[in-house]
């Protein structure tokens, strides 16, 4: 038995009866890892021994999962693949790291990602560049491009990874995995670095659907240290997995399928909702109308937000601190210079821009105020339908440097998880299909706020009766 190609939930049954033991489980993965991680860099840093000793129970019992490495872990360096934060080593665990462990979890690596989640790529790293397993000559999508690898890869049983306006989603569409974006408020955010606060939620990428819900029933509860934590009571979202859709109504925004998607993405989308409505489900096209102004929207919100969290970072309490100065403002600027990389430059430039005096109502304040037409065009049309079902991205994995001199093709990475963000619901990446050059095609389904009921109810057909089966990826030894 390879138990690396485990999933979670496969590996907790295992676990739970003692047929194999968490020692054994934890050096497959060091072992794996060790092999196959020099080809695709997902690792920052692996813990090459358990972090904690891990208790008597618990639901995720010496089962080794993965962290985007801009949540913090005590007693490990949390870097957010930035050389301001290289040797950051933080003294407290975010609160979804403190869950895992209570429940038994080993934290085995933390994993690369653009430089302080700003990027679609992984390519802004610092570092170095995550590759998608299925391709090692294109990127994994970002900014959780390492969690993404590491999960697609078999590195890891499974991820947490962070997303602003796509970055759990799409990396988990070009890497043919499961990505959850939750209800901004559903799962603490105390811990999380910060790249722009309203946007920001963490959420599991996973093998299949049943261990997205598993994890995300462990890590969503309410938070007293996040003030943007609600108070909902604790769900095991696993009693979703099974139940039939039939009844259920389905949107199709047109605005979606119109947003430069390739034909490959678009047909294999439309396909898994032909086919999901011989489920019993009723498909209904429906629109979004503010849709094109998302992107624009949310980089003014995103970055004018990054450029107030990212001014902590200055030399002076943590972090990089330039060596050669001649005084307290010389030496602010040549840390900013040396410790952040262009893409991080560019968006605090872009939001301290936003937000300056003369220009704050032009931009910020309006971007706000397009921000609230987008949400309430969900809200409308969640009055007529259940879930909404859209291709996560225009297109599959693209080549490494093919978008990294052009910034605005970078954006429109997004422009289709993006609205959802600035919406604050849950969606879902869904595997699908696969494209004529073998990369996975993502399908992302969309539903109203705290029903991530609804995500894992239809995830968990559509995983089923879509023609796409999890493989050994390409690069598997």
């Amino acid at each position: 038995m390879d138990l690396c190609r485990l999933t979670l939930v496969e590996a907790k049954r295992l676990v739970d009866k003692k047929e194999v033991s968490i020692e054994e489980l934890f050096e497959a993965f060091l072992n794996r890892i060790e092999k196959v991680d020099p080809l695709i860099n997902s690792y920052i840093t692996v813990c090459d021994k358990p972090v904690f000793k891990a208790g008597e129970g618990g639901r995720l019992l010496g089962l080794p999962i993965a962290i985007k490495d801009n949540i913090c872990t005590s007693g490990i360096r949390t870097t957010c693949a930035s050389r301001i934060l290289e040797n950051f080593v933080p003294p407290y665990d975010a609160t979804v790291v403190k869950r895992l462990k209570e429940e038994g979890a080993v934290v085995i690596g933390k994993t690369n990602m653009d430089e302080f989640a700003m990027g679609s790529s992984t390519e802004n790293s610092a570092f170095f560049k995550t590759k998608n397993p299925w391709d090692l000559e294109r990127v994994p999508g970002g900014s959780s491009g390492g969690s993404a690898a590491s999960v697609s890869a078999d590195l890891c049983l499974a991820a947490l990874g962070s997303d602003t306006g796509g970055s759990i989603r799409q990396p988990a569409g070009f890497c043919g995995v499961v990505g959850l974006k939750p209800t901004y408020g559903r799962v603490s955010r105390f811990g999380l670095v910060a790249f722009a606060s309203s946007l920001d939620q963490i959420g599991p990428i996973t093998k299949n659907v049943e261990d997205c819900a598993y994890l995300f029933s462990i890590i969503s509860f309410f938070d007293p240290l996040d003030s943007t934590s609600h108070k909902l009571e604790e769900e095991d979202f696993t009693r979703y997995i099974g139940m039939d859709v039939k009844g259920l109504k389905v949107g199709i925004p047109k605005e979606y399928f119109e947003l430069g998607v390739d034909r490959e993405v678009k047909e294999a989308v439309l396909d898994a909702i032909k086919r999901l409505s011989g489920e019993g489900v009723e498909v209904v096209e429906v629109s979004l109308p503010h849709t094109e102004y998302a992107i624009a929207t949310y980089y003014v919100i995103a970055s004018s937000e990054a450029s107030s969290n990212l001014s902590r970072y200055d030399g002076v309490k943590y972090g990089y601190r330039a060596i050669d100065y001649r005084d307290l403002e010389d030496m602010y600027v040549k840390t900013r210079t040396i410790g952040f990389g262009l893409e991080v430059k560019r968006r605090i430039l872009m939001g301290t821009f936003s937000l300056a005096s003369g220009y704050y109502d032009a931009y910020f304040l309006r971007a706000s105020k397009v921000r609230a037409l987008i949400k309430k065009d969900f809200d409308d049309v969640f009055s007529k339908v259940d879930v909404l079902i859209t291709p996560t991205s225009p297109t599959t994995a693209f080549k490494f440097g093919e978008r990294m001199d052009d910034p605005l093709t970078m954006y429109m990475s997004d422009v289709l998880t993006v609205p959802v963000s600035l919406a604050g619901i849950p969606a879902i990446n869904i595997p699908c299909a696969l494209d004529s050059k073998g990369l996975p095609i993502g399908l992302q389904i969309i539903a109203p706020g705290f029903r991530e009921d609804l995500l894992f109810r239809v995830g968990y057909v559509l995983e089923r009766i879509v023609p796409f089966e999890r493989k050994e990826v390409p690069v598997g030894v």
